[in-house]
């Protein structure tokens, strides 16, 4: 930040949706859903985390078929050829948290809500109207520095994601397709699609991701979390696997997707996003 000038930009700390920047350093300054507030600046960026087993985690590799080490990563989201994705288990969804490990079991960021009013989060407890409502999640490294971020507006029929760079910048849009049948969303960015990702079955469980040509360039293979979680919790665990490096605005449209695809793509059978 040392090198943008003074203006709103993504909350670090990931308690709001915006923070002012002075120039020089954070201030007090923050806004969610457009209203201002006083909040300072104190305390470590909330980086969530899942208690997970690593050896849980190399299993979900392996069940998506991915041979652990077959390709080497950078150690970033954006540079990792394989993402595991765990959410954390909750009875009720009211703050959405994900964990991103690596292929070998590291943590190598995460993601999470901000910007919820206490209002917001008694309407998610007591009503299954999930998807009714806008949601707003940051991607963060492991340090907690935003990366991404995702604004999933109120939707009645169909789902549209508006992706944003570190900064608050769009780098473009997710945008659900069809209602009926196997759904499919196009990765939009300065008025062209650039790639689009598809539903493999009526359920949504697993997806491909192809570039404009068609050809896929990654896929999102959901593993089953255990009879239990499945029924009481709204846990989700999925493995991302990415063909090959790839330049933006594709390569950040494909990680946000494959990072939130079940809060920011599609509704949970269970009654929630």
């Amino acid at each position: 930040m040392t090198q943008s000038p003074a203006n709103w930009y993504p909350d670090p700390l990931g308690r709001h949706e915006l923070r002012y920047w002075d120039g020089a350093q954070w201030t007090e300054h923050v806004s969610s859903h457009g209203r201002q507030g006083i909040d300072p600046p104190v305390g470590g960026g909330h980086v969530p985390t899942v208690d997970r087993a690593t050896d849980k985690i190399q299993r979900d590799v392996a069940k998506a078929g991915v041979q652990a080490g077959a390709a080497q990563g950078g150690g970033s989201i954006f540079s990792e050829p394989v993402l595991v994705v765990n959410q954390k288990a909750k009875l009720i969804e009211i703050n959405n948290e994900y964990a991103v490990y690596d292929q070998h079991g590291h943590q190598i960021g995460a993601v999470r809500q901000v910007g919820q009013s206490a209002l917001k989060k008694a309407a998610r407890l007591l009503t299954s109207y999930d998807q009714f409502m806008t949601h707003k999640l940051q991607v963060v490294d492991s340090d907690g520095r935003v990366i991404l971020g995702l604004t999933r507006p109120a939707k009645f029929m169909k789902s549209r994601v508006i992706v944003t760079d570190s900064v608050g910048a769009e780098v473009g849009q997710i945008v659900q397709q069809n209602v009926f049948g196997k759904i499919r969303f196009a990765l939009e960015s300065g008025g062209r699609q650039w790639g689009s990702i598809n539903a493999e079955n009526w359920r949504a469980w697993n997806f491909n991701i192809a570039d404009h040509t068609g050809t896929e360039v990654a896929r999102i293979t959901k593993t089953w979390e255990g009879l239990a979680k499945t029924m009481f919790t709204t846990a989700d665990n999925y493995v991302v696997q990415i063909h090959r490096p790839l330049e933006d605005p594709l390569r950040s449209l494909v990680v946000a997707a494959a990072l939130a695809v079940d809060t920011a793509l599609k509704q949970d059978q269970r009654g929630f996003n």
